[in-house]
């Protein structure tokens, strides 16, 4: 008797580190069942491959070194042509010309991981038996980056519209896309899956040094605008001269690591503001941590946030696109406020001054943290990867 055949993956995401997305990526790839799925992962720029992602899956990629070239002078020339080349086809021609060139192989399932680049290659395959599925991590509404990576929004509409089924990861998500591209009836809203098992394991590999005379305060994403760090700092500044006690860690590598680093060093807030750089495993500091503070401009359903409450850490955020889903529509599992600075110091000073608030917000984020369940959670994930019948092809 025939062993079944496997469902042949293809996931396209832009990087395999460095986000929300990226970890999400990992705990569906980690959590796969391998006796079903064959599963290939390109990103569009090449790295190195995390230790964390599984030795089963196959690894490609775009833009990067292609091996035969060599390593010599003459290589890494031609692969500077090579690259050129493809970026001059990727905003010239159309996807499918760029999908036929790049993408290798046949799949029964075909996965942008992430809106913008991912999407627009996804949705040029040549192949007309595979499912298409899309993942949107954003609200395209408050932050539309994804402009740059499209001819212009036609085209982006034209893109989504090839996907059987677009994986929005909250509700807010779900309704941003619907504004912006009102015919699409492929949305669904599939929630970001989070091993609540590893991530509680990993909490406890290290132990982080917390101040006792001050609130611990930790935040982790990229440095960049959407994520708020700039009107954070300031706000923390006016704190400190507030004589507020607090020590707050910042980890993430981005585009304004200078221009934060320049602002804590003109304000002399290095003894309480640390920029600590992209951390392999975050856990243990979110585990230390007296508190969360998310201040992003953008989110879409943030990881992070569902990590911190996992971790029974409490919790205080703008009020950005799924937040409500996390933490209630009225603020049952923690503290949201109007996504502005004048809100968000506001906030930070009632928790920071009273330990009442600080307790109360702990027992909100220990009562949320029993919620999430990664058996449950890959559930929809592994029903939208299982295409039609393909023991029938």
């Amino acid at each position: 008797m025939n062993a079944p055949k496997k469902y042949k993956v293809l996931f396209v995401i832009g990087q395999l580190t460095g986000g929300g997305a990226e970890r999400v990526l990992e705990t569906i790839l980690n959590n796969l069942d391998y006796n079903i799925f064959d599963v290939t992962v390109y990103t569009v720029q090449e790295v190195a491959i995390p230790a964390s992602y599984p030795a089963q899956i196959t690894y490609r990629y775009i833009f990067g070194a292609h091996s035969f070239l060599g390593k010599g002078i003459v290589g890494r020339l031609c692969n500077k042509v090579v690259n050129k080349i493809k970026i001059f086809i990727y905003h010239h021609f159309s996807a499918q010309w760029f999908y036929r060139l790049n993408v290798k192989g046949r799949y029964d399932v075909e996965v942008a991981f992430i809106e913008g680049y991912a999407t627009r290659i996804v949705s040029g395959s040549t192949n007309r038996m595979s499912k298409k599925l899309a993942w949107v991590h954003i609200d395209l509404l408050n932050n539309h980056w994804t402009q740059v990576a499209f001819k212009d929004l036609a085209e982006e509409h034209d893109c989504y519209k090839v996907f059987d089924k677009i994986a929005c990861v909250s509700k807010t998500v779900e309704n941003a896309m619907h504004r912006l591209f009102p015919d699409l009836t492929s949305l669904t809203t599939v929630y970001n899956p989070i091993n609540e098992v590893e991530i509680t394991r990993k909490s406890s590999e290290y132990v982080v040094d917390k101040k006792k005379d001050a609130t611990n305060i930790v935040t982790i994403g990229r440095l960049d605008p959407q994520k708020g760090y700039d009107r954070l700092l300031p706000i923390m500044n006016e704190l400190k001269n507030e004589n507020v006690k607090f020590d707050l860690s910042i980890l993430g590598t981005g585009n304004e690591y200078d221009k934060l680093k320049k602002y804590i060093e003109a304000n002399n807030l290095g003894d309480c503001v640390h920029l600590l750089g992209f951390v392999s495993n975050p856990y243990p500091f979110l585990a230390a941590a007296d508190l969360f503070v998310c201040s992003s401009r953008a989110e879409g359903y943030s990881t992070v946030v569902t990590e911190a409450l996992i971790l029974g850490i409490p919790v205080v955020t703008t009020n950005c696109s799924g937040m409500m889903e996390l933490l209630g529509e009225h603020g049952e599992y923690g503290m949201i406020v109007e996504n502005n600075s004048k809100c968000l110091k506001e906030a930070l000073a009632e928790v920071l001054t009273s330990k009442d608030k600080l307790s109360e917000l702990k027992k909100k984020a220990l009562a949320r943290s029993h919620d999430f369940s990664i058996a449950r959670l890959m559930s929809p994930v592994e029903k939208m990867l299982k295409s039609h019948n393909i023991n029938d092809k």
